[in-house]
């Protein structure tokens, strides 16, 4: 099979299970209120991510020329081999019941495979990079803290329309921010410099096909285990992650929603009291957090660096 087919075709997979993985965890804050339903959800959320993209690419720029550079000889290669050990470690942690940030894997296996086939890697872009998605979650915390406040003292009546408001705002946060992954790869697949509209919705058909397929497993954890949430918690994390998401996506930061809306959940919680946190399922999501990027770099400049060494 030529490189050039392969290489599409891995970012086409790539694609799908980004909507495996982040399809259901977008809807599963609000699955307790009737206002977004989850067709409707969905199709909002596919259409933002073939047209947002189009409008502003900050983010997948950032995945392709600051954290390594990708548009040398063996970019391609380097990038498959990236996308095949990111996606290996986050289907090994989710078969372990220990569900974790595509994103994380991601950056952490560009950078190892950039390293190991010799590509120029910035350790200054990684280095922010990590420190702006560690502090995401207590950003989407304390966003959802503040937004939940904000909600109680509101009418009750009102939550429905908060809640049309806030999963918009969540899904254009998505599409400009942790969505741009696949749009990246893909650019980094067909040497694009751009984002045409014809690639950001073949990227938005692909994360729709995997999001009907994997929603409601993926969306399980956050919706039941770490909260014993009520619909007001729902809205309020969908506002702090959103928020959180769509600032760092206008400076060019790629973040995971997922770890957004985790952080913003247990803000709601602790607004009403810690007891309502299930801490012992949060910790759990942490760790798989915690080993997702380092063992995906691993994997990944092993992998590059025995590839190059077969190959040259």
């Amino acid at each position: 099979m030529p490189l050039e087919l392969l290489v599409v075709l891995v970012a086409c997979l790539f694609a799908v299970v980004s909507g495996m993985n982040d399809g259901g965890a977008l809807l599963a804050t609000g699955l307790k209120l009737p206002s977004v339903r989850p067709a409707t959800g969905i199709a909002t959320i596919v259409v933002l991510i073939a047209v947002v993209p189009v409008l502003s690419h900050r983010v997948a720029e950032t995945f392709v020329t600051k954290l390594a550079g990708f548009d040398g000889e063996g970019g391609r290669q380097a990038m498959m081999l990236a996308v095949v050990s990111a996606l290996a470690v986050v289907m090994v942690l989710s078969r372990q019941g220990r569900p974790t940030s595509l994103t994380l894997a991601i950056v952490g296996a560009l950078t190892g495979a950039g390293l190991g086939w010799g590509l120029p890697v910035s350790v200054g872009w990684v280095v922010l990079v990590l420190a702006v998605g560690f502090a995401s979650p207590f950003a989407g915390a304390l966003a959802s803290w503040a937004a939940l406040r904000l909600l109680t003292v509101g009418s009750a009546r009102g939550l429905h329309r908060w809640h049309r408001a806030a999963f918009l705002l969540e899904s254009v946060a998505y599409a400009a921010n942790d969505g741009q992954k696949m749009l990246a790869i893909f650019m980094i697949a067909m040497g694009l410099s751009g984002a045409p509209l014809w690639v950001t919705a073949l990227s938005a058909a692909l994360f729709a096909a995997g999001a009907l397929y994997g929603m409601p497993r993926a969306g399980r954890t956050l919706s039941r285990e770490i909260l014993a949430s009520r619909p007001l918690h729902g809205v309020a994390a969908e506002l702090g992650a959103g928020v959180t998401v769509i600032v760092c996506a206008a400076v060019g930061m790629p973040v995971s929603m997922t770890q957004a809306i985790a952080g913003g959940l247990i803000g709601a919680g602790v607004a009403q009291g810690t007891g309502r946190v299930r801490w012992h399922a949060a910790l759990k999501i942490v760790s798989a957090w915690t080993l997702t990027l380092p063992v995906s770099l691993v994997i990944a400049f092993a992998g590059a660096s025995f590839v190059k060494e077969v190959l040259v």
